[in-house]
């Protein structure tokens, strides 16, 4: 990690001031987007080490302009002053192509006049690769002693420093940040009876996120060969409890996608009908944001050049915002709320969800635990998806403990798959836990495509599903 803004965007910001000036002489609005994103991912188990770029690794240019009648985008790898007229003609014939798709009315982009520099730098030491590898090899063999059950384990982690700028006739934005994935995932055999477990977090500190993995690792063996005793749940209707990670996973399949409000404009959501209706336990608060939190989702300004902030999606139990990208809320008359987000510089902006999370509530985790006569405590996210259209969802959970008389019998059932209306989900929750967690390790596609990290959690809910 150079632990600074790109050298490279910096060196670019002239020419791009001077290719805004030239194009704004055509055009009502004007911007462009640089970006400059680099990272590693070091993966270390028995047998090989591998160290590749990060996945979101990419440097590049969007223009975007207004003609008074529709929003064209132009994406370059590279602008110089050799390309700068042929990127103009581009623009050009890019704003006069005549589509088949009806133009829609919309107005052009309003910003207020800012100018103003972020950082967020690592914490602590930046270690060299081989550093790094020497410390994972020293894991994977420690969890591989651990039992003779272990088959195989693997230490990943995963660091990216983000460069992005954002120039318009009103505003000259920068923003630098960082951040680290470590990951662990271990193999476990017994006979011909083959299980795997799996932990991951986020943090801005390679070198604190390397310690806490030494203790992820032998936290997943452990649940790794507890696994290998597991069955699968009966079908039924259960009450259950779900930790940090599920909870998570419920708001951001309930009401995440169905929120975003370019599914607004496209009419492909529900949630537009329900707007300040309730569609939840009056206990349960909703927010979404990246300002909203402290994880891997929480950059200074979106890909639209809007600053970040705290979006409280559901009040009470009562829906009263969505989420959106800066045209998005043009065509809806509403306001950006700083989620407009690009998989790369390659890719168009939608409205996507960032730090999504259910607030914290009163109730102590024992006593929710203790109110179950028969059921589920659910944990760690294995996938899910939502219809934003139908309101239905199903969600997936590595593992569930059954807890029998409000107290844990020690059977533990994988995996879970939990499905359902997600109103009745939603309003079957009774109690809120104190205990509050983001966790920031995973990313997000946009039906089956269009990549972006992600965090989501909060606190303990206790809840009615249906399983199986």
């Amino acid at each position: 990690m150079t632990g600074k803004f790109s050298k490279y965007l910096k060196n670019k910001k002239p020419i791009l001031k001077q290719l805004i000036s030239l194009l704004t002489q055509k055009y009502q609005y004007v911007s462009i987007l640089a970006t400059d994103v680099s990272g590693v991912r070091i993966q270390v188990d028995k047998s090989t080490t591998i160290v590749q770029p990060s996945a979101i690794t990419e440097s590049g240019f969007v223009i975007k302009v207004f003609n008074g009648i529709v929003y064209s985008e132009y994406s370059v790898n590279e602008i110089e002053e050799k390309n700068i007229l042929a990127i103009i003609e581009t623009v050009d014939r890019l704003a006069k192509q005549k589509t088949s798709v009806p133009h829609v009315n919309v107005q052009q982009l309003h910003e207020d006049p800012l100018t103003q520099v972020f950082i967020r730098k690592n914490k602590g030491k930046v270690l060299a690769t081989d550093q790094i590898i020497s410390i994972l090899k020293s894991y994977v063999n420690d969890t591989i002693a651990f039992s003779p059950l272990v088959v195989n384990a693997n230490a990943i982690i995963e660091t990216t420093e983000i460069s992005k700028m954002f120039l318009s006739k009103d505003k000259d934005l920068e923003q630098y940040y960082t951040w680290s994935n470590p990951r662990s995932f271990v193999l476990v055999r017994k006979d011909s009876n083959t299980k795997y477990a799996y932990d991951g977090f986020g943090i801005n500190s390679i070198e604190k996120g390397l310690a806490e993995l030494q203790a992820s690792m032998i936290k997943t063996a452990k649940l790794a060969i507890e696994l290998l005793d597991s069955t699968t749940p009966k079908p039924g209707i259960y009450d259950i409890i779900t930790d940090s990670s599920i909870t998570g996973l419920i708001a951001h399949e309930a009401f995440g996608h169905g929120v975003e409000m370019d599914m607004f404009v496209r009419q492909r959501s529900r949630a537009q009908s329900y707007m300040n209706q309730r569609v939840a336990s009056p206990l349960l608060s909703m927010h979404d944001g990246a300002d909203a939190t402290f994880s891997v989702a929480s950059y200074f300004f979106d890909d639209d050049g809007v600053i970040a902030k705290d979006t409280k999606i559901i009040d009470k139990g009562i829906l009263v915002s969505g989420i959106s990208d800066a045209l998005s809320a043009l065509q809806l008359g509403t306001s950006p709320t700083g989620n407009g987000r690009r998989e790369s510089y390659k890719r168009k902006a939608y409205s996507r969800m960032t730090n999504t999370f259910f607030e914290s509530g009163s109730s102590k985790l024992e006593d929710m635990i203790k109110s179950i006569e028969y059921g589920y405590m659910i944990s760690t996210t294995n996938n899910g998806m939502e219809d934003p259209k139908n309101w239905g969802i199903q969600c997936t959970a590595h593992y569930g403990r059954e807890i029998k008389n409000g107290e844990f019998t020690g059977k533990i059932v994988s995996p879970v798959v939990m499905s359902g209306y997600v109103i009745d989900l939603l309003n079957s929750i009774s109690a809120i836990s104190k205990d509050f967690k983001v966790i920031g390790s995973g990313s997000c596609g946009k039906g089956y495509k269009e990549w972006v990290r992600v965090s989501d959690g909060g606190p303990c809910l206790k809840a009615k599903v249906k399983i199986g």
